[in-house]
């Protein structure tokens, strides 16, 4: 079904549509944000940046405290803004917790009931999301499409880019859950969303799939010393790192000294991952 427009924002040259459709995957409707630079035309298409929010998060959480927008205008880059999960679904426990449910969906197909009928988010934002985008605004040109995320999302942004070779031109993340089957968060996740046979989890862990990636990669990664959540194991970046290194793959992690896990960390380093983007949108 096609995309409504909720509203119209200008911003940085450009303007941010709010747009919702009714999600043939989710069975739900869903909203979503998608950022058009002002070079953005049907007749020399945008290039597209896919970020993926976090636990608990919106569509408007990036869009909003991102800063992402003016360096994507520098570069007449497309922004889109998916959201976290299906909304009122009302199964069993699916609003008790802020880490598993509602506003959390891991960005994956969920096959344990109830939830597989639902939460289906890798479906949904690499085939419904994008080619709902692709039919509707001709001034964006999903052909040449990156991903990058936060937390949860820099853990969609990694296994979506791992699991699905030649849709992404390039992924980057911010403080990314790297290797959820060993982590708290990953654990309650992957239990409930898929169940307790643990080599199904690692068919959607960062970690166990860049050892299985048959191409080159050029992972940037950026993760706040002073995060909490990274502080408590829950991020694990430094178990990706040796996986990578193990399996001959390019990954650049670096540890921001003193940054935490806010939007206050994504924004002070957004411009880097817009551009590195830019290399290959605009290769």
């Amino acid at each position: 079904m096609a995309f409504e427009t909720t509203a119209t924002i200008a911003t940085f040259g450009g303007k941010l549509l709010k747009l919702a459709h009714q999600s043939k995957t989710t069975t739900t409707k869903m909203s979503a944000n998608l950022f058009l630079p002002h070079s953005a035309s049907t007749s020399s298409p945008a290039p597209l940046l896919l970020y993926l929010a976090g636990l608990t998060c919106t569509p408007d959480n990036g869009a909003e405290k991102g800063f992402l927008h003016a360096t994507a205008s520098k570069h007449g880059i497309a922004i889109l803004y998916p959201d976290t999960s299906p909304r009122g679904l009302d199964y069993p426990t699916e609003n008790d917790a802020y880490d598993f449910g509602s506003g959390a969906g891991f960005y994956i197909d969920a096959t344990a009931e109830p939830w597989s009928k639902g939460y289906k988010m890798e479906s949904y934002i690499t085939e419904e999301l994008l080619g709902a985008v692709k039919s509707q605004f001709k001034e964006v040109d999903t052909s040449k499409a990156s991903i990058t995320g936060h937390s949860m999302g820099g853990h969609g942004a990694l296994t979506l880019f791992l699991r699905h070779p030649g849709l992404f031109k390039s992924v980057s993340a911010f403080a990314p859950i790297c290797n959820p089957s060993n982590c708290p968060w990953g654990q309650k996740a992957f239990s409930g969303y898929i169940g307790e046979d643990k080599s199904k989890w690692a068919e959607h862990d960062a970690t166990e799939l860049i050892s299985k990636y048959d191409g080159e990669t050029d992972i940037l990664i950026d993760v706040g010393t002073g995060d909490n959540f990274y502080k408590q194991g829950q991020l694990l970046p430094e178990k990706f790192e040796e996986a990578a290194k193990k399996a001959g793959k390019k990954v650049k992690v670096r540890y921001q000294e003193g940054y935490d896990h806010s939007y206050y960390f994504i924004s002070s380093f957004a411009q880097d991952h817009v551009e590195h983007a830019a290399k290959y949108l605009k290769a």
